[in-house]
């Protein structure tokens, strides 16, 4: 990015607004995962309150815990805020406590209306949203983060959702959660499959960083593999085009010699992807609730990955041999 962005558009790139379908799809899949009993808006608006807010404070938080650890001095993704120094590390840090405030004033609202145990689950999330990059022993940089996305994006966000809708979880909803903690990781990875080079200089061991470039490849793929498996058991043929789209992806930027800068629009399709795949999902359980996989369309899917992970394997070989 050339030249500092504005007072305004500093704090918007600082919220990252390419990780927050992260935190939206999930409470719109558990909601839906209810259907065709009737939902409760009052609590999905403030599931999706509590979530958005979370997801935002952690990205105010790793921006300032990376920025005063000095992670983020050299890099080649978006613009930071405590790492550019055009605002203090104080305000940032005071930007990330707020937010984290806010979604705890939701969750409190929230646990009123269902049950007190979103309490403690709540401190839990803002405990592993400030210790994700902050603390004398950050779990992102030992490689643990994706264990936490996967935890608090998928199965939290959205089985606490549909909790939420009418104090019983459907089965659907943790195949949901499956997928949609999936799509978080491979945002995830995304970004720090991008970050490898810098973050290896900077002692970050993000699980990218611990494989290495051409092994790290697969870790998006898994990813992949785990959303088609969570979505296809949902939702009939749904997997099929899960499948399909993230092995695209893979095959674009990561089965390739780009690294670094080169992979900045990964983050933005891996972003694009998470949002229609969440979308697609929640209009079938909207309008089709009771329509399951089935036999043939697992069959398919299943055929439809084996044959994309080939493709993969191939061109992976292809780019190791350039």
């Amino acid at each position: 990015m050339s030249g500092t962005p504005g007072p305004v558009r500093r704090w918007v790139l600082a919220a990252r607004p390419r990780t927050l379908p992260a935190a939206l799809v999930p409470v719109a899949l558990g909601s839906l995962s209810v259907r065709p009993h009737a939902l409760n808006f009052l609590n999905v608006v403030l599931c999706a309150w509590v979530a958005l807010a979370l997801q935002i404070a952690t990205n105010f938080a790793n921006d300032y815990s990376d920025g005063v650890k000095g992670t983020d001095e050299v890099r080649v993704g978006p613009f930071r805020l405590t790492a550019s120094r055009v605002v203090l590390a104080s305000t940032v840090r005071n930007a990330a406590m707020g937010t984290f405030a806010a979604a705890a004033l939701g969750g409190v609202f929230l646990a009123a209306r269902t049950s007190w145990w979103f309490v403690l689950i709540g401190a839990a999330a803002i405990a592993a949203g400030w210790l994700y990059t902050g603390g004398p022993r950050p779990y992102g940089y030992m490689g643990l983060g994706e264990v936490f996305v996967m935890i608090f994006f998928g199965f939290v966000a959205t089985v606490g959702t549909a909790y939420a809708m009418g104090d019983s979880i459907p089965s659907k909803a943790w195949w949901l959660g499956l997928g949609a903690g999936s799509m978080a990781c491979a945002l995830l990875e995304a970004n720090n499959i991008r970050d490898i080079d810098g973050d290896q200089l900077s002692g970050k061991k993000t699980l990218a960083a611990r494989a290495g470039r051409s092994r790290a490849s697969w870790l998006y793929v898994v990813c992949g593999l785990g959303a088609t498996l969570g979505v296809g058991a949902a939702c009939r043929f749904l997997g099929c085009v899960v499948v399909v789209v993230y092995g695209v992806a893979a095959s674009r930027f990561l089965f390739t010699a780009r690294t670094g800068r080169e992979l900045l629009p990964l983050l933005a399709m891996s972003a694009r992807l998470q949002l229609l795949v969440g979308l697609a999902t929640g209009i079938m359980l909207a309008v089709a609730p009771g329509v399951r996989a089935n036999s043939l369309s697992a069959v398919v899917t299943g055929a439809l990955a084996l044959a994309v992970v080939a493709l993969l394997i191939q061109k992976s070989r292809q780019a190791t041999r350039h």
